[in-house]
């Protein structure tokens, strides 16, 4: 078989010659401009404060209720069509939940709660309990070791809630005296 040559390529067609565009950038058009201004025109965002929470490094964000399983209404509750029966909880550890959910959801004086979530001690004590976590008699046992330690503590207050709406009490008392109840109340057995 003979080797033939390589045909040669056809010469370049020349190109249409077109008139070189314009350099249109946002900065030429004056859009930067336009949305600069418009953005000026806006108001500053609104801050909303977190609440307050100390979490160690490394730790995961937990729901207000870790450790308690919500409660789970049964097929025969279902079929009734009632709630869940309440999760059982110790005076001691209906105390710290309430804690935690005042944590969570923001502190209040002068209202037990408001459209923004925030509780005072009463609401976070009716909230606990209205998500299923104990009965009316486990809230009555923590009040009452409340109102024990605010006056072993020289603060004679006539409930909770007083201390709660004076204002001098902040929500880290409130707190410390979930803290110190639910520890009296686990020493008690409650």
């Amino acid at each position: 078989m003979p080797r033939t040559a390589p045909t040669p390529a056809p010469p370049p067609v020349p190109a249409l010659l077109a008139p070189p565009a314009p350099p249109l950038t946002p900065e030429a058009s004056g859009l930067v401009a336009e949305i600069e201004a418009y953005l000026a025109s806006l108001p500053a965002p609104a801050r909303t404060p977190a609440p307050y929470a100390v979490r160690p490094y490394g730790s995961v964000l937990r729901p207000w209720h870790a450790g308690h399983p919500p409660p789970r209404a049964t097929l025969l509750d279902r079929a009734l069509r009632r709630p869940a029966r309440p999760v059982p909880v110790t005076a001691a550890e209906h105390l710290d939940l309430a804690s935690r959910y005042i944590t969570a959801h923001g502190w209040l004086q002068g209202a037990m709660w408001d459209e923004a979530g925030r509780v005072c001690l009463l609401g976070a004590q009716a909230a606990v309990l209205a998500h299923g976590f104990g009965t009316p008699a486990t809230v009555r046992t923590a009040r009452v070791q409340l109102m024990e330690v605010l006056h072993a503590t020289g603060r004679p207050v006539r409930s909770p809630d007083e201390f709660n709406d004076r204002p001098a009490t902040r929500q880290a008392d409130v707190h410390r005296l979930l803290e110190r109840a639910a520890a009296r109340a686990a020493r008690l057995g409650l």
